[in-house]
C-alpha cells in the first residue's frame, strides 16, 4: 500500500512541476509582449483602452435596443389587453345611449301631446290671481 501511496504522491508532484513550468512560460510571454514594441498577432494592442471603451459602448447600445424592444412588446401587449377588455364597456355605453334616446323620445312625445294643454293651464293660473291670506297669519280685527 505504501508503494501505491508513494507512486500517487510522485504523480502529483510531477503534475505540480509541470503546472509551474506552464505558469512560468505564461509569465515570460506576457512580459515579453508587454515590453515588445513589435506587433505580434497575440500581443495586447496599445489601444486596449479604446477597445474596451468601444465594447462598453456597443454593449450599452445593445442593451438600450433590447430595452426598447421589450418596452415596445409590453406596450403592444397592454394595448391588446386594453382593447379586449374595453369592448365590454363600449357595449354597455351603447346600450345606455340607446336607453337614453328612448326616454328622450317618450318625453318629447308626451310634451307634444299635452303641450298645448299645459301652456293654457299655466297661462290661466298666472293670469287668474286669487290672493289669499295664509292660515298662520291672523288678521287684526277692528274695534
Amino acid at each position: 500500500m505504501s508503494a501505491q501511496n508513494s507512486k500517487g504522491i510522485q504523480t502529483l508532484l510531477d503534475a505540480e512541476r509541470e503546472a509551474q513550468k506552464i505558469v512560468q512560460k505564461a509569465r515570460e510571454c506576457t512580459s515579453y509582449y508587454s515590453n515588445s514594441l513589435t506587433k505580434h498577432p497575440r500581443a495586447p494592442s496599445k489601444a486596449l483602452g479604446t477597445d474596451r471603451t468601444k465594447r462598453v459602448k456597443d454593449a450599452r447600445n445593445e442593451a438600450q435596443k433590447e430595452i426598447e424592444e421589450y418596452r415596445k412588446q409590453k406596450d403592444d401587449e397592454f394595448k391588446r389587453f386594453e382593447k379586449e377588455h374595453t369592448s365590454g364597456n363600449k357595449k354597455a355605453e351603447e346600450d345606455a345611449n340607446e336607453d337614453a334616446e328612448e326616454k328622450l323620445k317618450e318625453i318629447k312625445s308626451a310634451g307634444s301631446k299635452a303641450g298645448d294643454e299645459v301652456v293654457k293651464e299655466l297661462l290661466r293660473v298666472v293670469t287668474d290671481v286669487k290672493p289669499e291670506v295664509p292660515e298662520r297669519i291672523t288678521v287684526p280685527q277692528e274695534a
